[in-house]
Formats: C-alpha cells, structure tokens, sequence
C-alpha cells in the first residue's frame, strides 16, 4: 500500500500543471454553485456556458469558462480524474508550454469551431444542430481531450497510433448515437489536436496515407464493429439524445404491463395487440439477455477481428447483414402502426430516412468494408474445432428446442391467446430470436404456467450463452502442427551454428518452426494465450540476425499473435534496439571455458575434493547417447529419474528444464557416474552446440542422483565432463541458465537502478525459491568459478507483459493439477 502511495505522489509530483487544473475545477465548481447540482444549474449554464444563444448575445468569455467550469458533480470527477491522467500524460510527454498552448487552442476553437456549424445548421433547418442550438454547455473535458491528441504527435509511434484510435473510436460513438452538444465539441478539439500536434511536434509525418500493416487494419475495423455494438447502449442510456445514430436503440425498448397487455388482447388481432404481445414476451432478465444478443455477438466478433480471425470476420458479417434486415423490418412496422393509428411513434420522411440510414445502411457498409479487407484476417481455425463448434451448436439448438416442445405441450392450455401444436411448433424458432426484432411475425402467445414461462424464457439465452462460449474456443483455437520434415530442416540450421547455447531445446516437443523464405533462418517458438515465445537465440548467420527477428515478427503480426524472444544473448540487443523493442533480464547463464580450465588454487578446492573423493572411491564416468545406453543402465536411468520426481510434490518445470523425454534424443549426451560394480549414481545430459556441423560446446540439462550416491557426485560428474571436454578441445561449457537471477557484482561494480519490473523479478525469485531453489542451483553452479552472462526477454509492447507473463509461467508448469497447485501453494506457504 505505501509504495503504491509513493508511486501516486512521485507521478503527481512530476505533473504540477495537471494537478493545479484539477484544482481549479474543484474551486470554480465550488464559486458557481455546479458542485451542488447533480443536474445542470440554469443560472451558471446562462452565465459560464458556451453555446449558440451565450455567443449570439456577446458573452464570448463563455469560451474560455466553459473549459473550466465542470457542469455537475459527477462531471466534477471526471474532470479531476482525467486531469491528473490524460492531461498529465500530455504534460509529460511535450511540457507544460505546449500543454498550457494546447488547451487554450483546441479548447476554445473547439467550442467556437463547434458553435459555429450549430449556428449555421440551425439557420438551414437541419434536424440536428435545430435540436441542439439552445444547449449552453460547461465541459473541461474539451480541452483535456484536445490536449491529449496534440500530444500524441510526441509519443511513440506504438502508442501515437493507440491514443488516436482508442479517442476518436469513443468519440464518435457518443457523437453518433448520443449527439450531446459537448460531444461535438470534443470531436472539434481532437481534430484541432491533431493538426496542433504536428506543427508543435515537427516529425515531419507524411500527410499522404500509409499502408497500413496487418494488425492496424485489424484493430480499426475490430474498433468499428465494437462501436457498433456499444453504441445503441448509448443511445438507450439517454433516450433523448439527438445522434443521427441514435433509432437504433429503439430497437431494445423497455416492454409493456404484462396484467394489462394479456387481458386487452386476449382475443385481439390487431396490429398494436399483436405488437404489444411480442414485446411482452420480452419481459424478464432472460428475454432482455436475448434482446442484446446482436450487440454480445458483434462484441465478440471484434475481439475476434482484432485477433486476425476469418471467422470472427464472417460471424460480423452475418450479424451485421441480420441486424440491417431485422432492423428494416422492425421500423417498417413502426411505420405501418403509425397508419394504423395504434399510437407509434410520428414520423416524416426526413426522419424516417435517418432511421433507415441509421440501422439499415450503417450494418450493410460494415459488411461491405469487412469482406473487402478480409485478406488482413486469414487465420483459419482448424479443422476439428469447426466440426466441434457445429456439433455443439446443432445439438444444443436441437436439445433445447426438443424441451420447449414438450414442456409447452404439457401445458398447452397456458398460452395466452390459445394455441395448438402447430402454432407451437412453429413458435419454436422465435425462442432463439430477439422478439423485439420480429415480433409482429407469426402467432404471438405467451405462456401462464411458471415453469412453461421459465423455459419459454431461457432456452433462448442458453442456447446462445453456449454459441458464445464456441465462439470464443474457436477464436483460440490454433493449428500447432509440425509439419513432416521441420525438425530435420530445424537440426540442420542448428548444424551449421546459431541458435546460442541453449538452441538446442528448440528441437524438444511442443515447439513448432517458422522458416525464412529463404530457409537459411528459423525460429523454434510455442504459442500460448496469443503469445509467441521462442526458444533462445534466432537460428541464423549472425550478419541476419535483424533481418531474422523482423520477418518472424512480421509472420507474428500477420497470425495477430504477441512475439517474445526468450532467453537470447546480449549480442543480439542491438538487433532489438534497432526494431524498438524493450528487453529485460530474466536470468544468469554460467558459462566455463575448457580450454583454458585451469582447477589450480582455493576456489576450486570443494571441486577438487568431490574429484578427489570419486577416484578414491572407486566412481568413473561413462560418455556416451542414450542409444548406446545398455537395458540395464536405461533402466536404472528411468528409476532414478522417477523417483525424483516422486519425492516432489510439486509440478515438474519444462520449458527450458528438460525431463527424461529429452535426454533420449542421439544427439545429446550423457555422463554417467559408476560405482565400481557399475551402478549409476548420477547423470547428467549435453546438449550440443555446433558450428559448422562439428560441436563446439555443451549445455548442461538433465541432472539426477540416486539415493544414497557419494556426497558431491553432481561436482564430480560436472568436473570430469569439464576435464573429457577439454581433452576433446571443447570451447564452451555451459551450466545453462538460473531463471530469475541475478550475477554477483565485480567488487566497485554499482547495481543498477531498481524498475518495477526488476522489483517484480526479485519478489517472484524470492516467492519461489522455497518450491523450487533457483538460487541455491545458483549457487551450487558458482562452485565452478564459472563466468556470467545475462539472458533476456525482448518484446515490441510493453503493455503485453502481463499476458506475457501468464503465458511463460504456462510454458513453464504447461500441466499442473490441482493437487500440484495447492502443493505449491502449500509449500510457499509452510517456507516463508
């Protein structure tokens, strides 16, 4: 709590101009009374409000009070909050100058930019700015949000592009389907932001349009359809708003009085009792879910197109085609209650075009853009989760469908008007439709029996509760299928050299293989929760590494998955500084070089003791793959490995930590430690690390002693593989990595500056080591004076790394139980 307290007052100290603005509103709202007031104050709006009627008799300072003076209390907060975040992001991303410049200009030609077209509107007659010309407007959020578009001129180009959607995305939903005066004005300050921005900021952007990549294109039109669907919320929210967008909500009015509706129209057939009916069958929390579904459906196909998913593209389509149908029907039926005379809404042509524009064409260019630009969505789900989603879905629709006959057979004699099984059954499909959509179609009855209302009610929003949940699985379904021959392709990039010293798990199970065109680059990498981590360094000439990095990035945008390098050596931060990536520790590498071992001297004297120990004993060691292992010894290699593994109840780590699969590979070794009657006390497994098809160097893995072995066998096994590779010429030993680690400091060597995230990485080091020992293994490896070198994770979005984290902690513990969970938790718990 305190540290989140000194990080506020640390961020609030760096902002002073955002906080004294803050200020102010709580100030002026105090002086003109708007803090009282949870709904506009006539006389401060006539005094302080910006708007045609205050600039038509002179008040022109209302364009300089408006933008400080919040207009009711919960204005007051949003004021204060937005301040002190948006604001003060722009003041620390181009300064106080040019902050206090900016909200002056988009502020005030904000308002008059907007009040101007109000004006000239409201002369020509046109509906819109006619029904708005009288607002008198109080809105410190104009300026704040002109302030943050002038900004983003100076951000990144990652999070220029963010700002930019994510504001204009949110603005024009309210400008569209609420059509507040305020809204407008909002618009008129991001757009002056934006040109503000570019003569403050001088980058020099090209005016002309750019081509867009794959994920840009995909978080726009995802963008687009959110909006889509949020909007007609908005729009219900304020009934009264005047958005040329805003019929749409009237397509999820609330319903009318069940008493009174069932006995007038127990007999009725007239249009409005029809109408009335449908609507009634509305009634409840389940058929309100059901009357959203359009909305919940375009929402998750948004998530799905920013995913780059086909199928999220065709399920918009759908949706947007059914809701322009659907649409036009319902207000074609508004318009034929009208003539009835049954009390609808009236309507002239002028507005029952808008409302045809609104919720009929507006769906239909939606469709149209999405199926235009579908080759920026070309992630197929696969096969199998196809088959399985339409299986679930049909046999769901059938089962449900199946219950709503039979219950409503039962209770046949409920339904209001009277019904029979034809009728019934023809109601069926209406259960699984909004009724509010086609509710003047067919035989309208609503049930009285409770449990015949229960399923009448519900199978409508279960049935689709289970479509979305398909949906969903499908939108994370992935196809991570090796394809015949790229491990071999694989082993042979690895042959040849790179991949660094821990290339070599690349080739262990669960990864899959992304190949340059030019099949001289591969990456081995695993996708989780749309994470695309690799294993270790790119296999590739060292003169390509950029060139590697940049196209499996490339291929990761156009699959719309996250790319994260794992475990890559420090030669390859420039090629990430290049890209504009961010990198950071997640680990020390000990490395010995056998050439030039030398175990003379006290720091190696536990080393020489183990050594020493082992040939008095009688120990020697065996080099050799596990192919050439005999029955017995591959035997006692598996019991030694199981019980291990039995004495722990914690999970097993895989990932970078390989298990008794691995070491099976002919191209690793082995070195056996024997007793003299040829037991094995303990193994160890070499991952090989070539240049030019010949092995330069080994990285340790699998380690395992048995019960009972000789104390400081794992010394003496390391020690004399270290001694054979030096015979062999061998020029790197690696003892592999220490996951969270951190190297000890040369003596007047200064620690680096704490982050957050290195303080996150020292409380996760801290929280582990009593399951899992990382610095004791640490440690144990310091015994052979080995040198360091840090390894790193590099990603292009920082605001990824939360997801980035869950998803390497996956790799890590990919199939932990329940029992392994709480054992876990248990153990955590019983060492702190």
């Amino acid at each position: 709590m305190s540290s989140t307290l000194g990080f506020i007052a640390q961020y609030l100290r760096t902002v002073p101009l955002s906080v004294g603005f803050a200020a102010l509103l709580i100030i002026t709202s105090i002086v003109t009374g708007t803090i009282g007031d949870f709904v506009y104050s006539d006389p401060a709006e006539e005094t302080w409000g910006a708007g045609v009627a205050t600039a038509s008799n002179g008040q022109w300072w209302t364009f300089v009070t408006a933008l400080v003076i919040p207009g009711d209390p919960a204005q007051l907060v949003a004021g204060v909050l937005l301040s002190l975040v948006l604001l003060g992001t722009a003041e620390r991303a181009m300064g106080a100058r040019r902050v206090i410049a900016s909200f002056l200009v988009t502020g005030v030609l904000g308002l008059v930019v907007g009040v101007f077209f109000q004006w000239i509107g409201s002369l020509a007659g046109e509906w819109w700015a006619a029904g708005t010309s009288l607002d008198l407007t109080l809105d410190p959020l104009t300026p704040i949000v002109g302030s943050l578009l002038t900004a983003s001129a100076f951000l990144s180009a990652l999070w220029r592009r963010r700002v930019r959607i994510v504001t204009f995305s949110i603005l024009l939903m309210f400008v569209l389907y609420d059509g507040d005066s305020s809204n407008s004005y909002r618009l008129s300050a991001a757009v002056l932001g934006l040109v503000l921005g570019r003569l403050l900021a001088r980058r020099g952007e090209p005016v002309a349009p750019q081509r867009s990549s794959h994920a840009e294109v995909r978080v726009l039109l995802a963008t687009i359809v959110a909006v889509t669907a949020v909007g007609p919320v908005i729009a219900l929210i304020n009934p009264d708003g005047f958005g040329p967008f805003a019929a749409a909500s009237e397509l999820f009015r609330t319903f009318p009085d069940a008493a009174s509706t069932t006995a007038e129209c127990a007999g009725a057939t007239s249009a409005s009792c029809v109408h009335q009916l449908a609507l009634l069958s509305l009634a409840g929390p389940g058929p309100l879910l059901l009357t959203f579904i359009p909305l919940v459906l375009l929402l998750v196909a948004a998530w799905g197109l920013r995913k780059g998913r086909r199928f999220a593209l065709w399920l918009a389509v759908l949706v947007n085609i059914a809701f322009a149908l659907l649409a036009w029907f319902s207000l074609d039926v508004m318009q034929t209650l009208q003539t009835e005379g049954a009390g609808g809404p009236s309507l002239d042509v002028v507005d029952y075009v808008v409302w045809l524009g609104s919720a009929v064409v507006v769906p239909i260019v939606i469709s149209a853009v999405l199926v235009a630009r579908r080759a920026h969505f070309g992630i197929r789900a696969p096969r199998e989760a196809l088959i399985r989603f339409t299986l679930v879905s049909l046999v769901s629709l059938v089962a449900l469908s199946v219950l709503y006959l039979i219950v409503g057979w039962l209770t046949l004699g409920s339904y209001v008007p009277d019904a029979t099984l034809s009728q019934l059954t023809a109601d069926v499909f209406r259960r699984f439709i909004p009724v509010n959509f086609l509710g003047t179609t067919g035989h309208v009855m609503v049930p009285r029996d409770e449990l015949t209302r229960a399923v009448f009610h519900w199978v409508g929003p279960l049935f689709w509760a289970i479509m979305v949940a398909g949906i969903l699985r499908v939108f994370a379904a992935t196809d991570q299928t090796v394809r015949v021959g790229d491990p071999q392709r694989f082993r042979a990039l690895l042959k040849r050299g790179g991949g660094g010293t821990m290339g070599w798990m690349g080739t262990w199970p669960g990864n899959v293989y992304w190949f340059s065109a030019d099949g001289e680059a591969a990456v081995a990498y695993r996708v989780i929760n749309d994470i695309a981590i690799t294993m270790s360094d790119p296999v590739c000439r060292d003169d390509r590494a950029t060139q590697t990095i940049r196209e499996f990035a490339d291929f990761c945008d156009a699959n719309s998955w996250t790319p994260v390098f794992y475990s890559v050596h420090p030669q390859y931060l420039r090629s990430f500084d290049d890209l504009g990536w961010q990198y950071m520790s997640v680990g020390e590498e000990t490395l010995m070089h056998p050439v030039t071992l030398d175990m003379a001297g006290k720091p190696w004297q536990k080393v020489r003791q183990a050594l020493n120990r082992g040939i008095k004993e009688g120990v020697t060691t065996q080099w050799l793959s596990y192919d050439e292992l005999t029955l017995s010894q591959a035997n006692q290699i598996n019991a030694i490995s199981e019980a291990w593994v039995s004495e722990k109840e914690l999970p097993e780590m895989g990932f970078t930590l390989g298990a008794l699969e691995e070491i099976k590979d002919s191209d690793v070794k082995l070195m056996l430690a024997l007793d003299p009657e040829g037991m094995i006390q303990a193994v160890t497994s070499w991952l090989p690390i070539y240049r030019d098809g010949v092995p330069v160097g080994y990285t340790i893995d699998f380690m395992r002693r048995a019960d009972g072995s000789m104390n400081g066998t794992m010394e003496f096994l390391i020690a004399s593989a270290a001694l054979a590779m030096q015979k062999d010429g061998i020029e790197v030993l690696s003892l592999s990595g220490a996951p969270l680690a951190s190297k000890p400091l040369a003596a007047g060597e200064e620690p680096p500056a704490p982050t957050v995230l290195t303080g996150l990485l020292e409380f996760l080091a801290k929280t582990l080591e009593p399951a899992y020992g990382f610095s004791t293994l640490f440690r144990f490896k310091a015994k052979f004076n080995p040198t360091y070198e840090t390894i790193y994770m590099a990603y292009a979005d920082p605001l990824e790394l939360p997801a980035i984290g869950a998803a390497v902690g996956k790799a890590y513990l990919p199939t932990v139980s329940a029992k392994e969970a709480v054992s876990l938790v248990r153990t955590l718990a019983a060492k702190k």
